[in-house]
């Protein structure tokens, strides 16, 4: 293809993708949002580690040090996390990722992967590539998330946790894409696809062998 007409490409697939998921806007849903999710030690000591190598390299001064330490073990929720180091790293670089935004991948490949939290509902979008979800160290939103997909000679690739269904629902046929769950309350990935010759593929952890 034509470098010269990849961009212009890029930017109209762009723009439908942008079409397409607003006329899929997800619908408010109840509970918690991403950044009112509680915060664990782990998501903690995530956080410390980005401060001490800010103070390290001069970043932080020690007063500022102090004070967002403080600030780090009295926070309770990823919201009150994540303002402490906003200013210090990129936005992909983030010790987690709470945005939320849609996933779209226009001749490329686009990826969501380490600690994020997975929205009840996320729009994906691959045109002539590939988005991949790796939800092995995610936080979901909700015990049910729904993707809604919408692929047109691109490929979607969801990479979950041990104990997490995947089903796929295309028109009025639904299929399991992991094997079944001895856990009927565990949680599910619903791939809602709307798709022209797209694909859906799901990795998971191999198989635990019975002790004998």
């Amino acid at each position: 293809m034509n470098e010269r007409w990849l961009p212009r490409l890029q930017e109209v697939g762009e723009r439908l993708a942008e079409e397409i998921v607003s006329a899929r806007r997800p619908k408010t849903t109840e509970g918690p949002q991403p950044h009112e999710l509680r915060a664990s030690d782990a998501d903690r000591d995530r956080v410390a580690q980005v401060l001490n190598e800010a103070a390290a390299d001069g970043r932080l001064g020690m007063d500022e040090f102090d004070e967002r330490l403080t600030a780090l073990y009295n926070a309770r929720t990823l919201g009150e996390l994540a303002g402490l180091t906003a200013d210090l790293l990129p936005a992909d670089e983030q010790p987690f990722r709470l945005d939320g935004r849609p996933v779209s991948a226009i001749f490329k490949q686009e990826q969501r992967e380490g600690r994020w939290v997975v929205p009840a509902e996320l729009p994906v979008t691959a045109m002539f590539g590939t988005t991949k979800l790796d939800l092995r160290d995610a936080i979901m939103q909700n015990r049910r998330v729904v993707i809604n997909a919408t692929l047109m000679f691109g490929g979607l690739e969801i990479h979950v946790p041990e104990g997490v269904e995947v089903i796929r629902v295309s028109k009025d046929k639904t299929v399991r894409l992991t094997r079944e769950q001895a856990d009927p309350d565990c949680p599910v990935i619903e791939v809602r696809t709307s798709n022209f010759l797209g694909e859906v593929k799901v990795k998971e952890p191999p198989k635990r062998k019975r002790r004998r």
